[in-house]
């Protein structure tokens, strides 16, 4: 009988807010943010082994490690040290992007593994990293802390998007230390959306504070949002450089898509739906 695969997505993680309060006397940042996942991510496929094998496939393979640096490793000793797993991450998502890859890769192999030795997903994964307790929900949520405060929010209403990344790296700790004014107010409340016209209202009296920052830093972030004009909403999501737009329907998301990667043609662009 062959082995059992269990084979869940890692979805892109989106930072549909992204309000910077504080800094702890560790140098941790106190954050405030919406978060929303996309249908569309990395996929994580986990089956029983012999010894512990590590593959990495698809557009996004090249360059991941797939050694004991790798989130996903560390992820499966974290949740059962003792036992071998062959696991194939198939990587769509651009690295360094500010959309949780590594994190929801992380998180993923977590839900996975969980599911595959029928046991529950171990608490304390902030220990693989401050993003990987919320990539475990892969719905909307409002994280607050340094990412380890999380509740649930309505559900979002249905919300067509368009992810953009134009090809640059960048490194979170680089846009933080280059953010001037480091408390700053909390987001507002978050109540029930009946559809994405009202999200996208209430997402302009919100913020990232981190979007200026990267954007002083990679001028090219800018250019993205200015090609986003079209959208019901548009920013950028975590640390960065990826932007989002919001569109009125599926049909819009992926005309904008197209559109774009004409335009465009060495800019990872994929239409989406969050939730």
């Amino acid at each position: 009988m062959s082995e059992r695969v269990i084979t869940r997505l890692a979805p892109a993680k989106i930072n549909l807010t992204l309000h910077v309060t504080g800094q702890r006397d560790d140098g941790y940042h106190l954050l405030d943010s919406l978060v929303c996942f996309a249908d569309f991510g990395d996929t994580i496929s986990v089956t029983r082994a012999k010894q512990n094998r590590l593959e990495i496939v698809g557009p996004m393979a090249q360059g991941v490690p797939t050694d004991e640096t790798n989130l996903v490793a560390r992820a499966a000793y974290f949740i059962a040290p003792d036992k071998p797993f062959h696991i194939v991450l198939d990587k769509h998502l651009p690295a360094a992007a500010g959309i949780g890859g590594g994190s929801s890769d992380a998180a993923t192999t977590l839900i996975a593994i969980a599911e595959l030795l029928d046991i529950p997903v171990p608490t304390g994964s902030e220990v693989l990293g401050a993003d990987v307790p919320v990539c475990l929900h892969h719905s909307a949520v409002r994280m607050q802390g340094v990412g380890e405060v999380i509740t649930q929010v309505p559900p979002l209403p249905d919300v067509h998007g368009v992810l953009i990344n134009p090809g640059v790296s960048v490194a979170t700790p680089t846009i933080f230390k280059a953010l001037a004014y480091k408390n700053n107010p909390q987001m507002g409340a978050v109540g029930t959306f009946k559809n994405v016209t009202e999200l996208a209202n209430w997402l302009a009296t919100q913020r990232n504070d981190l979007q200026n920052p990267a954007i002083a830093q990679n001028p090219i972030i800018g250019d993205v949002l200015a090609a986003l004009n079209g959208a019901l909403f548009a920013a950028m999501s975590g640390s960065g450089a990826t932007c989002f737009g919001l569109f009125a329907s599926a049909s819009d998301a992926v005309d904008a898509a197209d559109e774009l990667t004409k335009q465009h043609p060495n800019w990872w662009v994929q239409p989406c739906q969050f939730r």
